[in-house]
């Protein structure tokens, strides 16, 4: 006599999951409502909503981590979240305020953006699991993280919205950037990954009044600051590559083993 196959019943989401998954979700309506004010032409707050998404990003993953709401049904929602918030917002955003003016080559440059960033967070979802990761465990990313990809992408935005120059708006200039912020986004370059970062305690306070006088400058001059941050970013690509670079050297001496130790697994921010 055969025993019956069982089934095993569907579990479904825990209540303490739920908090996070709302943030993420709010962070998908923010990234998508982008796209409704740029069709109304307010630009301002069309940058201003994928502003908002990139900070709810930024919380969904800490808030997980601090009730225990950790699940692969948020990493894949989350996943889906910066594909939609940092992926094909700016992309239309972009293409409506500069790109359509070409409207063969800008509507490329913007496929090109929405792809690349969903090619992105497919990589990182296929490697979430992966033992060996270079990069990871030295503390570093591949590549600019999705939210810093958006942000850097619409530089020529802030750049036109603080000095009302319409040649920032040229799709000569916004075209190429875009294209080139996408190639940043999937490629093996070594990025700082800010998980990693520990400060010396005789820094702690200078680094909370930085971050204090890094907020009171967004609230008061949003555009000129992020045009700072976006330079102040592509800065220090260059040394995190020099820096990835001396450490694949110690481990290629040492036999391969790591030299410094394993990074926690990246934030949800850091996709």
């Amino acid at each position: 006599m055969t025993t019956p196959l069982r089934r095993t019943a569907a579990r479904g989401l825990p209540l303490r999951a739920v908090a996070p998954n709302a943030v993420t979700a709010l962070a998908l309506c923010s990234g998508l409502t982008g796209i409704r004010f740029a069709i109304a032409e307010q630009w301002e707050t069309a940058v201003l909503m994928v502003m908002i998404a990139s900070v709810l990003d930024g919380i969904d993953g800490r808030i997980a981590r601090m009730v225990r709401g950790e699940s692969r049904f948020g990493a894949e929602l989350d996943s889906l979240s910066d594909a939609i918030s940092f992926g094909v917002s700016p992309a239309l955003i972009l293409y409506l305020w500069s790109l359509k003016e070409v409207p063969r080559f800008g509507w490329l440059v913007a496929l090109v953006f929405a792809v690349f960033c969903a090619l992105r967070l497919a990589r990182f979802n296929a490697g979430i699991d992966v033992a060996e990761q270079p990069h990871k465990s030295a503390g570093y990313l591949t590549g600019a993280p999705a939210p810093v990809g958006a942000g850097l992408a619409m530089l020529p935005l802030y750049l036109w919205f603080w000095t009302g120059l319409e040649l920032w708006r040229s799709p000569l200039i916004v075209g190429p950037w875009v294209a080139l912020m996408a190639i940043l986004m999937v490629s093996s370059v070594a990025t700082f990954s800010w998980s990693s970062l520990k400060l010396r305690t005789n820094i702690r306070f200078e680094a909370i009044a930085v971050v204090v006088l890094l907020g009171a400058a967004l609230i008061s001059a949003p555009w000129h600051t992020l045009t700072f941050l976006c330079a102040a970013y592509l800065a220090t690509v260059p040394f995190s590559i020099a820096a990835y670079a001396r450490i694949k050297r110690q481990r290629a001496a040492s036999g391969g083993l790591p030299q410094t130790p394993s990074a926690p697994a990246p934030e949800d921010g850091a996709h």
